[in-house]
């Protein structure tokens, strides 16, 4: 009896003292380059309050990740780590095509409460119905990157820079006061990510908010790809791929750089010695009264349905995801921008960053996160982006006579592709 008493004391002590796991459990998680690094930089807080999880993350590459999730799912979930790296709009592929593939975390701790913690874009892409089967990590709020010597040089205030129209009428400017400078770069031939970026502020994207038709030939969609066009036209806008961008920001050749706020640890990582002279400002719109928000990248975590460590694995996802703790270090040490609002009040964000001048960067980077419009990826994303490529590729070269032209072949093109109808 006395042994029985004596298990049973030793039991609770353990319980008590907070850690439920009697023996070590290790958990690992798939991902990439600077992502991979940040989640590195968040075991040793989550260690303090879970010192028997082990977590082993994994860089493997971004498209190593999806390539081997999307095998893994195919043969029912073997070879999967217990939790990986998805990026937000390749997200619905996967419980589209393999729904018992991924964990619903609402079983495990994410109520409703705390979904409520993450702005609406964000989670669009990563629920079904009341399910969730990936919780928000970093987004891409959009800002414009710039420097400030070559602005100043060309006297161009940059809070006067509200339109795109006025972002030409700069750059034509600071293109003439500093010789051999580009105002701007985009992979015009490699990725859509000036045209999404501009569209997403419109109002419009590939997919109906619902995914179940078509809207890539909308209005305000064809008023981003022909403003692309007009920048690009007027000898401010050249093609560079992400290597060439960074060699362009070192090599001082570049005025702007319009990208997701996560862009700010890849410029200060890279360009250590431009120290206070880069800033940012807020993305131009169409009109100066219009929509100054939208949202670039971003990715989030998941679980694996066949993992063993399910609980190990969310009280991971709920350090590093769920509190300010983990997403500020994330954000202070690798330039990861949290999706988690709460975390807009912690005093980092708060503090002016030497590097960019002394400017609060955080704090106007972050105001944006509430006016970003949910952008679905949907399944089809992949299919509908290649066909946008190309079409912006031919467009930008004098293709088609309009962007509406150009838009509505594209709209096409997807319509066979993937067999959904275009919005009426």
């Amino acid at each position: 009896m006395r042994l029985k008493l004596a298990g049973a004391t030793a039991l609770a002590a353990l319980l008590a003292s907070g850690s439920a796991y009697a023996e070590q459990t290790t958990i690992t998680v798939w991902s990439w380059n600077i992502a991979a690094s940040a989640l590195k930089s968040t075991v040793e807080g989550f260690n303090k309050k879970y010192p028997d999880i082990k977590v082993d993350v994994q860089d493997i590459g971004n498209p190593q990740v999806f390539d081997k999730m999307l095998a893994a799912c195919a043969a029912g979930g073997d070879g999967l780590p217990d939790v990986m790296s998805i990026e937000n709009h390749k997200a619905s592929i996967f419980w589209n095509r393999f729904p018992d593939c991924l964990t619903d975390l609402t079983k495990l701790g994410y109520n409703d409460s705390l979904k409520k913690q993450f702005p609406d874009f964000k989670r669009a892409e990563l629920e079904v119905g009341a399910a969730a089967y990936a919780m928000p990590w970093d987004s891409g709020p959009v800002t414009m990157f710039y420097r400030r010597d070559m602005y100043e040089k060309a006297g161009v205030d940059p809070a006067t820079v509200k339109t795109w129209d006025d972002f030409i009428a700069a750059g034509k400017k600071i293109s003439a006061a500093n010789p051999g400078v580009i105002m701007a770069q985009a992979d015009l031939n490699g990725d859509t990510e000036w045209f999404r970026m501009l569209a997403n502020e419109q109002g419009c994207g590939y997919f109906s908010d619902d995914s179940q038709s078509i809207t890539v030939n909308q209005p305000a969609c064809v008023k981003a790809l022909d403003k692309v066009k007009a920048i690009k036209d007027a000898g401010l806008l050249s093609a560079a791929n992400w290597n060439e961008k960074i060699q362009a920001n070192t090599a001082s050749k570049v005025a702007s750089q319009l990208y997701g706020g996560w862009y700010e640890g890849t410029v200060r990582s890279t360009s250590p010695d431009l120290a206070g002279k880069w800033g940012v400002y807020p993305m131009p719109s169409m009109t100066a009264d219009g929509p100054h928000a939208a949202n670039l990248g971003g990715s989030s975590l998941a679980i694996a349905n066949g993992s063993k460590n399910k609980e190990a694995a969310w009280k991971y996802l709920e350090y590093t995801l769920g509190t300010n703790e983990g997403q500020v270090t994330m954000l202070k040490s690798f330039g990861l921008v949290p999706s988690l609002l709460t975390a807009v009040q912690d005093p980092f964000v708060n503090q002016p960053q030497p590097y960019w001048g002394g400017q609060k960067i955080w704090t106007d980077i972050l105001a944006t996160l509430p006016k970003i419009r949910p952008n679905p990826g949907t399944p089809y994303f992949s299919d509908a982006d290649e066909v946008i490529k190309a079409v912006q590729t031919k467009y930008l070269a004098g293709g088609y006579p309009n962007g509406k032209a150009a838009l509505d072949d594209a709209a096409q093109q997807i319509a066979s592709a993937t067999g959904l109808p275009l919005a009426k």
